[in-house]
C-alpha cells in the first residue's frame, strides 16, 4: 500500500517525511511534515466552569477538558477531600465528574486536576444546588369538535432564582409561535 507506520514516537520522530513512487513511466514525490506535540496541561482555553448548577435531586457533569499531550491522568477534589469512584461519584476517562442525585451537600468548591510526564495544572469551579424544575399541572387529553377551540395547560414550579421557558411541541416538533400565530396563541399566568 506504500504506508509507513511509526510505534512509540520520540521528539526525533519529528521532520519532513517524502514518499517517493517510481515506476518505468517516471518518478514522483509526495511530503508531509510529522510534528511531535507534547505538552504539560493547561487550562488557558478551555478552564472549567466558574459557577455550575444542578438540580436538587438531579445528575451534574462538570467537564476537565485542559490542552495536553500526552493525554493526562486526572484526579478531583472538593475542597480538601480527594474524590474516588463511588456510588454516586464517578470520574470518567475524559477527566469530566459526574455526581448523580445531587443534595446540598455536594454544595462546594471543585478542583480538577490533571497531570502527564510533562507537568501538571488544576481548575476550580463552585457547584450551586438549585431546586428541581417539576410539572405541577400537566396539560390534559381534550376532545374538542373540528373548528372549536381548545385550551391546554401546563404549570411548573422551579427555582426562584432561574429563568423559566415553557416549550411546547406538536407531535415531537417544537411550535413557532411566532409563525403559527394565527393557529397558537401562548398566554402566560402569573
Amino acid at each position: 500500500k506504500g504506508e509507513l507506520r511509526m510505534q512509540s514516537l520520540t521528539f526525533d520522530d519529528a521532520g519532513m517525511y517524502q514518499c517517493i513512487a517510481e515506476n518505468t513511466h517516471g518518478i514522483i514525490y509526495a511530503n508531509a511534515e510529522l510534528k511531535i506535540v507534547a505538552s504539560p496541561p493547561t487550562f488557558e482555553l478551555n478552564p472549567m466552569k466558574k459557577k455550575i448548577l444542578a438540580a436538587k435531586g438531579g445528575r451534574v457533569i462538570i467537564e476537565c477538558k485542559p490542552k495536553a499531550a500526552p493525554k493526562p491522568k486526572f484526579s478531583w477534589s472538593k475542597g480538601t477531600e480527594l474524590l474516588v469512584n463511588g456510588s454516586r461519584i464517578r470520574i470518567w476517562d475524559d477527566g469530566s465528574l459526574e455526581i448523580i442525585n445531587v443534595t446540598k451537600l455536594d454544595e462546594g468548591r471543585y478542583t480538577c486536576f490533571a497531570e502527564n510526564n510533562r507537568g501538571k495544572a488544576n481548575s476550580t469551579g463552585v457547584l450551586e444546588m438549585t431546586e428541581a424544575t417539576r410539572i405541577t399541572l400537566a396539560p390534559l387529553n381534550v376532545d374538542v369538535t373540528v373548528g372549536e377551540n381548545a385550551t391546554m395547560q401546563c404549570i411548573a414550579s422551579h427555582d426562584p432564582t432561574l429563568d423559566l421557558t415553557f416549550i411546547w411541541s406538536l407531535n415531537g416538533f417544537v411550535i413557532d409561535f411566532e409563525k403559527e400565530h394565527e393557529h397558537y396563541e401562548r398566554n402566560f399566568m402569573v
